[in-house]
């Protein structure tokens, strides 16, 4: 639980602008050289950026406070001050920014790419030195800007893995060894429940230029919904998968229950994550009464995608294999759809708007009053 940090509270502040000088031009045989205070430089800001090598919140939760620098003050000879070097804070991919007084959401990092950079403060900016303010009546001005301050907030971060498959399954069930043979994760794998205490990730290769990400998260158990167990707790970071794997032990006698009870624990924490297009395989086939089980589990539920495999034994992994990435591919090409339907329509709406100005001058132009030019036209 210690590894795994995916919440944290820090706090951030911009920099105070530098403040702006008075200073005059005195040089020999420069006579009169009126003022030559420079002016302060701001700031430095707030950045938050993502680095995808990164799986957790841990270097927040030993870091907790993050500033940037000051400005420069001006100084003499017109010079200006300084601007404050930024503060950058590196957050991995799915990272939620909440103002933590309000529970507000600031920035959600589901898309943005390495070199993407949201600045949350900016720094205040620099005052500005006396020389601006020189005029005719006032050509010694003994009056410069102090720098602007920055600003300090609380702030609750939140982190979502980001996977495209999400696997869900009571203590035990296979979860571990299924996201080890699929991809290069190597979970710990006893024979013992709750040997997973934190979410696990792997990549399951596809093609080419093509991934599948699989998060393994801690079983649940029944009344997890209600603060039981580990894994009501990581049930968040599911939230953003494109489907749900649910794996049940089929050579334990509750198997015929397990999916059941599962689904009304998704259900209680989250209707949109139930809601989710899913695939139901029963695992450990090789075991005495797994089949017969098996059989019943897919009668029972004719409208799921029911299969079965054996992780020990290697029988139905290309099955599963194939059905997962057909499931990946069914919810993508339904998001394209919808995309290009939303666009459809608001193009449909553009064309729409156009008409009616069209339509509004042609009934302009075939009235029969007579133009009436006033003067200036």
């Amino acid at each position: 639980m210690i590894k795994f940090a995916d919440e944290a509270v820090i706090e951030v502040s911009s920099g105070k602008g530098g403040n702006g000088c008075i200073a005059f031009r005195r040089e020999k045989y420069v006579p009169l050289g009126g003022p030559a205070g420079g002016d302060g430089g701001r700031g430095g800001d707030v950045v938050f950026q993502v680095k995808k090598n990164l799986r957790t919140l841990a270097h927040l939760r030993y870091k907790q406070q993050f500033k940037a620098r000051n400005g420069g003050d001006g100084e003499g000879r017109n010079r200006f001050g300084r601007d404050g070097e930024d503060v950058v804070i590196f957050v991995p991919p799915g990272t939620i920014i909440r103002d933590a007084e309000t529970g507000t959401m600031i920035r959600e990092f589901t898309t943005e790419s390495e070199d993407e950079r949201f600045v949350f403060l900016e720094g205040g900016k620099g005052g500005w030195g006396n020389v601006h303010f020189k005029t005719s009546t006032n050509q010694a001005p003994q009056y410069a800007h102090q720098g602007k301050p920055g600003e300090t907030r609380l702030l609750s971060i939140e982190l979502n893995i980001m996977a495209d498959i999400g696997l869900v399954g009571f203590p035990n069930a296979g979860k571990s060894s299924l996201l080890d043979f699929f991809t290069n994760a190597r979970p710990k794998i006893a024979p013992y429940p709750f040997t997973t205490k934190i979410p696990n990730l792997g990549v399951l290769h596809v093609e080419q230029d093509r991934d599948i990400i699989i998060a393994d998260i801690p079983g649940i158990i029944e009344g997890a919904s209600e603060g039981a167990g580990l894994g009501i707790r990581f049930l968040k970071h599911i939230a953003r998968t494109a489907g749900l794997v649910f794996i049940v032990d089929a050579s334990d006698e509750e198997s015929l229950t397990a999916y059941q009870k599962l689904s009304v624990e998704l259900a209680n924490f989250s209707k949109e994550l139930a809601a989710k297009p899913r695939i139901l395989i029963c695992n450990k086939l090789d075991l005495e009464g797994a089949k017969e089980r098996f059989e019943q589990i897919k009668a029972d539920n004719p409208n799921e995608t029911v299969l079965g495999m054996s992780v020990f034994a290697r029988t139905g992994m290309d099955e599963v294999r194939r059905s997962i990435i057909a499931l990946v591919d069914a919810v993508d090409n339904a998001s394209e759809m919808g995309a290009k339907a939303s666009k459809k329509a608001r193009n449909t709406n553009v064309i729409a708007e156009k008409n009616a100005k069209s339509d509004f001058m042609a009934s302009r132009s075939d009235c029969d009053v007579a133009e009436i030019q006033y003067p200036g036209e």
